[in-house]
């Protein structure tokens, strides 16, 4: 069952775009190839993101998104992917973005990871981030 779902867990806030990001994130699968399983954009605070770095990745730190591939195929993408929109949003400072255009970057960041590319070397951030910017120039909202 192809689908593209938005929770929420502890905390409370309305992400504009549903349907055009739903179809920007499968349009974004189909062109690298694959298949579009089932997604999970999980937004949730600094805390309970900590939490889940801790329980299931043995980190300590902070961080803006987790992501748990879940596809049982390589060409079908499944997966749960947990944002902390508290980071998201002091990110979007940082860098002097907007907080929808850090939101959508994150978006497909974690989508890029289900599709195989890996940010740990200088290499792969470099691609991770020319494949990000790629796809948020694709965006047509």
């Amino acid at each position: 069952m192809a689908a593209i779902n938005f929770f929420q867990e502890d905390i409370s806030f309305s992400l504009k775009n549903k349907i055009k990001l739903k179809n920007w994130v499968k349009n974004t699968i189909n062109f690298e190839g694959k298949k579009l399983g089932e997604l999970n954009f999980i937004f949730c605070s600094d805390s309970y993101l900590l939490d889940i770095n801790q329980q299931y990745l043995n980190h300590d730190t902070f961080t803006d998104i987790i992501t748990f591939d879940n596809s049982d195929t390589e060409d079908v993408i499944t997966g749960d992917i947990f944002i902390s929109y508290e980071r998201v949003s002091e990110n979007a400072e940082k860098f002097s973005s907007s907080l929808p255009d850090e939101l959508h970057r994150i978006i497909i960041h974690g989508t890029l990871h289900l599709l195989g590319y890996k940010d740990k070397t200088k290499a792969d951030k470099t691609l991770m981030t020319r494949k990000e910017d790629e796809y948020l120039q694709k965006r047509e909202f």
